[in-house]
């Protein structure tokens, strides 16, 4: 079983526990956790991309976790609705995880930057959007969607990956109705089953380095613990504008890897 902290000087290993820890915090509140956490073990020496991608989910695992339970206590989200879409997102990120090498990603991510930037644009000019949770669906349609959303994006997160929280979020509040608060709660949950998803594809391969993933790990939970709390005594707002941050970056990077791809 390899580590990874065999050859990681003890600088390089507290700057991976930084990076861990302001992941599982940005992840706690609105997700995106991933565009710093996964650049920081690609910088480390040695680092292949497989091990990288198997190292940031088992880290994530913590701290979605974490958060998860922390927003469970805190806000107490409908468990009716987070856990089958969960279950399905589980399922959808497998089935992403597996086909990530037949399908190649660079056919998603120019859709996927377009739909980012009109998300954002309209979160800004509607800056009453996830205040309140104003249900669209009811019943059955939204149990179905719901699980639907959670099958669409789990698969995302197994084939790419960046972003899967943000896009959690953007989907519960601009098209279920939740408020930002309730929706980064069922987010959690979510992410989470999307998280074991992939590691149940990666465990096997021998592709995790457990060391590193376990010091990730700790991390995350106490990012992702300290994120969750501040979001549920700040509210709304304070999740709205950590939002539109977060979902900036992550059209910076895909316009980034939309760039190279196709230009460079």
């Amino acid at each position: 079983m390899v580590s990874g902290l065999e050859s990681i000087d003890l600088v390089t290993v507290l700057l991976v526990i930084l990076a861990g820890f302001c992941a599982g915090w940005v992840d706690a509140v609105v997700g995106g956790g991933g565009l710093i956490q996964l650049p920081a073990l690609l910088a480390l020496p040695g680092m292949t991309p497989v091990h990288a991608l198997a190292t940031n989910k088992m880290g994530s695992v913590f701290g979605t976790t974490t958060s998860a339970v922390t927003y469970a206590r805190r806000v107490r989200p409908d468990l009716g609705t987070a856990i089958p879409m969960a279950l399905v997102a589980l399922c959808g990120a497998f089935g992403g995880a597996a086909l990530a090498s037949a399908l190649p990603s660079r056919i998603f991510k120019p859709i996927i930057l377009a739909a980012i930037i009109a998300v954002a644009v309209f979160t800004i000019v509607k800056p009453q959007l996830g205040q309140y949770t104003e249900l669209r669906l009811k019943g059955r349609r939204h149990f179905a969607a719901a699980c639907g959303l959670g099958g669409v994006i789990g698969f995302y997160d197994g084939l790419i990956g960046p972003g899967t929280g943000s896009f959690l979020v953007i989907a519960l509040v601009s098209g279920m109705g939740y408020a930002f608060l309730e929706a980064s709660a069922k987010a959690k949950i979510v992410n989470m089953a999307t998280n074991i998803g992939a590691l149940l594809l990666f465990a096997p391969s021998g592709a995790l380095l457990w060391g590193l993933g376990l010091v990730l790990g700790a991390a995350n939970m106490a990012g992702g613990y300290v994120g969750a709390r501040m979001a549920v005594s700040r509210g709304n707002r304070f999740i709205r504008w950590v939002f539109l941050a977060v979902v900036a970056a992550l059209a910076v990077k895909l316009g980034i890897d939309v760039w190279n791809e196709n230009f460079a």
